[in-house]
C-alpha cells in the first residue's frame, strides 16, 4: 500500500505575484487543496464531519520555500501522515515540479468541535487514517 498521496496543481496567473513568481500564500492554498483531496480519496468528507459538529483546523504550520515556480508549471503535492493522536494529525507535505523540490511543510491539524475545542477524531475515521501512518 502506498502511504503517500499525490495531487497535481497547475499554476495560473491568479497564483502569481507582480514578479511573475508564484505568490507564497498560494502554496498554503495548494497544501490545503491536497489535504482535502487526500481526505476525499480516503472517503473522509468535511461535510460529514460538520454533520456531527466537527471540523479540521490547522493549529501549526511550518513552511520552507526552496525554489520559485511560475505560470503554467505543473506541481505535484505529496501528503503523508507522520503522527496521529486522539485529536491531532501531523502531516508532512512537499511540492515538486519536474522532480525538483519547491516547498515543504509540516502541518498539525486538530479536530475541533462546534465550540472550537479540540476533541477526539471519531474511531471510524481514525481507523481509515491509521494504515497510512508513516511514523518511523
Amino acid at each position: 500500500m502506498n502511504k503517500d498521496f499525490t495531487f497535481q496543481i497547475r499554476i495560473y496567473y491568479e497564483d502569481t505575484d507582480f514578479s511573475g513568481n508564484t505568490y507564497h500564500g498560494s502554496y498554503v492554498r495548494f497544501f490545503e487543496r491536497a489535504r482535502t483531496e487526500w481526505l476525499r480519496e480516503l472517503n473522509i468528507h468535511h461535510y460529514e464531519l460538520a454533520k456531527i459538529g466537527l471540523a479540521f483546523a490547522v493549529s501549526k504550520m511550518e513552511i520552507e520555500f526552496l525554489k520559485a515556480t511560475h505560470i503554467d508549471d505543473l506541481l505535484e503535492v505529496t501528503t503523508k501522515i507522520i503522527s496521529l493522536t486522539g485529536a491531532r494529525i501531523m502531516l508532512e507535505q512537499a511540492i515538486t515540479c519536474n522532480g525538483e523540490n519547491i516547498a515543504k511543510v509540516n502541518v498539525v491539524v486538530a479536530v475541533i468541535n462546534s465550540n472550537g475545542k479540540a476533541t477526539r477524531l471519531p474511531k471510524h475515521w481514525r481507523s481509515i487514517l491509521l494504515p497510512y501512518l508513516n511514523a518511523s
